[in-house]
């Protein structure tokens, strides 16, 4: 009795056995994904880095903090040494407006001067005054206009000084403000922000640890699609073509499939050797093709996973 259990039994897994090896496939490869390592761009202490492995994490999110403070000292540096300029600058107006002044007073006393002159000419007609009066108030009126020319001149001179000065002086203003620019950016870069939405699949970083710029924090790939890496042979490769629709099996147990329904997105132009850890439907074939299945995750599928493809007939 023992004996015929033993029996049916190995019959039952024989016949299981030759059910499931007679499932035939066209294409065999590995499962892939587009990952991004998110690198540091910034030179310092990791202050604060909240990613863990498995987490999820959508695009433009603010997952760490790299300690800047060194560049906001210097930010703060090159914002007073700009404050200081506008105190070298040289304000003009004071000295012009006493120049002004002074032409002010000069022009008042030319008026008085002409007006003297013209009553001595009257006076000098009816011989109630005598030539040296006028010669005396024409020199006054000729000295006082030469007087008022130097005025205008130093005032137009004041002016041209002070502004060839002050240029000289805001002439360092425009680089400093380049340089708090490139401040600004570089701490906006300790942030570290990730780029992707995806799950985290490594994290190479821990809160406390000094990184430098280009030193990988984590690497994140988006899983809702994985990509079926597969090969076939010369003779497959007329049966397929872009965006085609194929059925694409991973191992679900010890006896049976889990079947997905995929597209191929990728053909390589380029015959190549056979991996060795690649079969392909024609074991003896020496160069085959790579193609691409793209494959939507039901959550079930992971990196390295070898999956299993069937051209539609």
């Amino acid at each position: 009795m023992n004996k015929l259990i033993v029996t049916l039994t190995a019959t039952a897994m024989l016949f299981a056995a030759c059910n499931r090896n007679a499932q035939k496939f066209d294409a065999s490869g590995t499962f892939e994904v587009d990952e991004v390592i998110v690198s540091a761009e910034q030179t310092g202490r990791i202050l604060s880095f909240n990613v863990f492995e498995g987490q999820a994490i959508p695009r433009e999110q603010v997952v760490g903090i790299i300690d800047a403070e060194n560049l906001s000292l210097q930010k703060e540096q090159m914002q007073a040494t700009i404050e200081a300029l506008q105190e070298r600058t040289y304000n003009v107006m004071p000295q012009i407006k006493l120049l002004e002044e002074q032409l002010a007073v000069q022009q008042s006393q030319l008026k008085n001067l002409l007006h003297e002159r013209t009553r001595i000419e009257n006076l000098l007609k009816q011989d109630a005054a005598t030539g040296k009066q006028l010669d005396d108030i024409t020199s006054q009126i000729e000295v006082l206009q030469k007087q008022m020319d130097v005025t205008r001149q130093q005032i137009n001179v004041q002016r041209t000084n002070t502004y060839t000065q002050n240029r000289t002086v805001l002439s360092e203003k425009k680089p400093l403000e380049k340089r708090v620019a490139q401040l600004n950016e570089q701490i906006g870069k300790a942030q570290i922000i990730n780029p992707v939405d995806g799950t985290v699949i490594t994290k190479y970083a821990e809160a406390g640890e000094v990184t430098s710029a280009g030193k990988a924090l984590y690497k994140i790939a988006n899983l809702d699609t994985l990509t079926l890496r597969a090969y076939i042979t010369g003779t497959q490769l007329p049966q397929i073509k872009l965006n085609q629709a194929v059925k694409v099996m991973i191992d679900s147990g010890a006896k049976a499939y889990r079947e997905y329904p995929g597209t191929i997105t990728w053909v390589s132009d380029k015959a190549e050797f056979t991996p060795k850890t690649i079969q392909t439907k024609d074991e003896r074939a020496n160069l085959v093709y790579a193609i691409k299945v793209r494959v939507k995750n039901d959550g079930y599928l992971k990196i390295g996973m070898y999956g299993e493809v069937m051209f539609a007939k």
